[in-house]
């Protein structure tokens, strides 16, 4: 947060007195001080669409209102404080409808809301997204009667398609996931397991003619173990592949069968038989209700700063048509033309649509300058040597941690028992400086040591494959550790060791406890799932300086992501947020360290079908468990080493190589004159490759339309690089607390929420996945 909470607050309830007369009774609701005080914490872990009820005792003088708006828009029903609030039917000048209940100027309740295709959804709405019960119908006939969460899809439901298919079953933002029914317009069937809208799992297929497949699926196509029974009773069984006839198949006839029967069929029939049998992709909704902007203006004191300020059915306010970003959503949102305004709107309208008005990124290429690497930094840290302010502290850290790791302990079994994760599990150990039974005698002053949790760090490094002393030579060696020259945004210091390997992290109270409290979820995810790009964390300690000043020192050991034989050439630090997400250096002061941000990135990342598979998949898991826990404010972290430099330091880009050819070559990062200062590299490390590690891909270049400074992700230009890509998630310790909750409510009156970085935990985890996923892609 900028600056101290209390600052936050005052600036937060000033803006309140002037645009509302009970800014008190809202803001202890916005952030949950009386309403939110009897919620549970299972309550806090719904959906984000359910947002925090405001004082629900607030008194509202409602009555019937029937307005034209100034934008043209059309409003009848009950109106409360300058906004619908009851029941009421708003029309937008392009065709959009919804007739329901509203809330305080949100779709809150049961309603109604119909597109000019003719497509329509009655149901439930919270927070201005379709969310709770519903049955969507299609302007091409298709329906979906079930369950929604922010406009998808999202538990069970009925869909059926305009095809004449349907399916019944699970869904999982917007897709078909978990156990589900799918039925083709000619009666063939498959009952079984989903994933991302694919058939994958278990599960049989029942064609029309009594013919039936069970076995294991993935991608929509059977793999693995299978049986294919024929209706006369016969049978073949065996190891299904598209890539050829598995030699140990075994076919079992049936019992009335004469001569061959079957006995001659190959396997590989049936995926030809599967072939015509495609899941149906179904409608796509251009605009959602929540993206539908509300031409409503606040009454307030302060004059010509109400009238800018305009609504989203979703209840977010932001300032009005003086802002670039607003102009992007009131367009997005499908507001009419300027043809369509009143005239005082009329000539507002005109200019913002003229700022809009802007060239094809194609007309701008010949004016690009060749990409170039980055000028070469010195090494990062300043060396803790003596005479240093945080000597003594490095000193503290070293005895400690060789304490802490040569303590001998009975052999940790992986399944550990839930007494090892007890915040209150910590040993203490007193180091004096004469020494004493346990401790070595040292030159630095007297101090206490703990460590969080002993049993579980260790274990986690045994999980890691971290040996013991290998662990302790990079921490502890003679070698001293690296301060970095400036501290994080969040106030911590970070240490690096001398080979690079650890980086030590300075930690706040509440951050250790919301790092003990997801300790058991943490640990087995990494038990689970080897591939996780969260954050790997090796320990958790504390230094108390014994004494009148009696100081801690809280501090994490977790690894460098950054650790590696390659140069990093680019450096992104990524969440999908634009609010402030930009380095504001000039490419000329970019160097190998900078870190780069989202409206700085001009790379869209392209990685092998089964790499970004698999990348999907970890980046879904991984969002999952930290929405689970509460979790936001993380980012995806990613290195670019470009493989091929010209002697002169210009990056060059593919252009003779053909796609085929390329990828061949991608196992084996190039010789160039950046590379030449670093050990060989060995070829088959690469056969095979860690999920963010070091992985072979390839990056094509964006370019953002000029006006558009909040375009999150630029325009391809069809020049493309082969790159090696380091990423990892990293910042997974900050809880969505009280002064995330007063930023977010302070940013918001100035800005537009969507925009910033303090948005609750399922809205960070839906935001991020979504914009990590439009930048990276499968290369085709």
């Amino acid at each position: 947060m900028i600056g101290k909470d209390s600052g936050v607050m005052k600036a937060w309830e000033a803006t309140m007195r002037k645009t509302h007369a009970v800014a008190k009774k809202r803001a202890n609701s916005i952030f949950g001080t009386i309403s939110l005080a009897q919620v549970t914490e299972e309550e806090d872990n719904q959906d984000d669409c359910e947002e925090e009820d405001e004082n629900e005792n607030e008194v509202f003088e409602v009555y019937l209102e029937e307005k034209v708006l100034p934008n043209g828009d059309y409003y009848t029903g009950e109106w409360a404080n300058n906004f619908p609030h009851g029941l009421g039917k708003y029309l937008w000048t392009d065709g959009c409808m919804y007739v329901g209940d509203w809330y305080k100027g949100k779709t809150k309740g049961k309603g109604r809301f119909s597109w000019p295709s003719g497509a329509t959804y009655e149901g439930e709405f919270k927070g201005g997204y379709m969310c709770g019960t519903g049955t969507y119908t299609g302007c091409s006939g298709e329906t979906y009667k079930g369950h929604w969460e922010l406009n998808l899809k999202h538990g069970h439901g009925f869909k059926s398609y305009a095809n004449g298919d349907w399916f019944d079953g699970e869904w999982k933002r917007g897709l078909q996931d978990g156990e589900g029914r799918y039925e083709w317009k000619d009666d063939s069937h498959y009952m079984g397991e989903w994933r991302n809208g694919s058939i994958c799992g278990k599960g049989s297929f029942v064609w029309a003619n009594g013919n039936k497949f069970e076995g294991f699926w993935e991608d929509g196509v059977p793999k693995g173990n299978g049986i294919f029974r024929w209706a006369d009773g016969s049978s073949y069984e065996g190891n299904f592949s598209k890539d050829g006839k598995d030699p140990n198949g075994t076919y079992h006839p049936s019992e009335s069968e004469e001569g061959e029967g079957h006995s001659n069929w190959d396997p590989q029939e049936l995926y030809s038989e599967l072939s015509g049998y495609l899941v149906c992709p179904g409608d796509k909704v251009q605009v959602m209700p929540s993206q539908k902007r509300l031409a409503v203006w606040r009454s307030t004191k302060t004059g010509e700063s109400a009238k800018n300020r305009r609504m989203s059915v979703d209840g977010r306010v932001s300032i009005g048509l003086d802002r670039t970003a607003d102009r992007l959503q009131t367009l997005d949102g499908g507001e009419s033309d300027g043809s369509a305004k009143t005239p005082t709107m009329g000539s507002d309208l005109e200019e913002d649509l003229t700022a809009l008005r802007v060239e094809d990124p194609a007309e701008n290429l010949a004016q690009l300058q060749p990409l170039k690497a980055p000028k070469k930094s010195k090494r990062q840290g300043e060396t803790i040597c003596k005479g240093h302010k945080n000597y003594e502290l490095m000193l503290n850290l070293q005895l400690g941690l060789r304490h802490s790791i040569a303590r001998p302990a009975p052999t940790a079994s992986l399944d550990l028992k839930p007494a090892a994760f007890d915040p209150k599990e910590k040993v203490w150990t007193r180091f004096p400086p004469e020494g004493s039974k346990y401790t070595p005698p040292h030159p630095s002053c007297d101090f206490k040591w703990k460590d969080y949790c002993p049993v579980v760090f260790r274990t986690l490094r045994k999980l890691f494959m971290v040996d013991p002393a290998d662990y302790m030579l990079s921490l502890c060696g003679n070698d001293a550790l690296r301060e970095l020259s400036s501290p994080g945004k969040s106030g911590s210091f970070f240490y690096l060791t001398n080979d690079d390997k650890y980086m030590i992290k300075t930690m706040k109270k509440a951050e250790v406890k919301v790092l003990l409290r997801l300790l058991p979820s943490y640990y087995n995810h990494f038990r689970d799932y080897k591939n996780t790009l969260l954050t790997k964390y090796y320990g958790l300690h504390c230094v108390k300086l014994n004494g009148p000043i009696q100081k801690k020192v809280r501090f994490i050991i977790m690894g460098n992501l950054f650790s590696s034989e390659f140069i990093t050439h680019r450096r992104y630090d990524l969440k999908g947020s634009s609010l402030g997400r930009t380095s504001d250096k000039p490419e000329t002061e970019i160097s190998e360290t900078t870190i780069l941000k989202d409206l700085d990135l001009n790379f869209i990342f392209q990685l092998e079908k089964s790499n970004f598979e698999e990348f999907c998949r970890q980046v879904d898991l991984d969002c999952e468990i930290l929405e689970q826990e509460g979790v936001m404010d993380y980012s995806l972290l990613v290195g670019i080493y470009f493989k091929d430099i010209s002697p002169d330091g210009e990056i060059i880009p593919i252009q003779s190589r053909t796609p085929a050819g390329d990828l061949e070559n991608e196992g084996t990062p190039d010789t160039t004159s950046e590379a030449k200062d670093e050990p060989p590299s060995d070829p088959s490390r690469f056969c095979s490759v860690k999920l963010g590690v070091n992985m072979p891909a390839r990056v094509e270049r964006t370019v953002r339309r000029s006006g558009c400074e909040l375009q999150l992700i630029g325009e391809p230009i069809g020049e493309f690089y082969n790159v090696s890509l380091t990423f990892g998630i990293i910042d997974i310790l900050q809880d969505y607390d009280i002064s995330k909750k007063l930023e977010h409510a302070y940013k918001s009156i100035q800005y537009d929420p969507t925009s910033i970085s303090a948005v609750d935990p399922i809205q960070y985890s839906r935001r991020f996945r979504d914009f990590i996923l439009r930048v990276f892609t499968e290369n085709s």
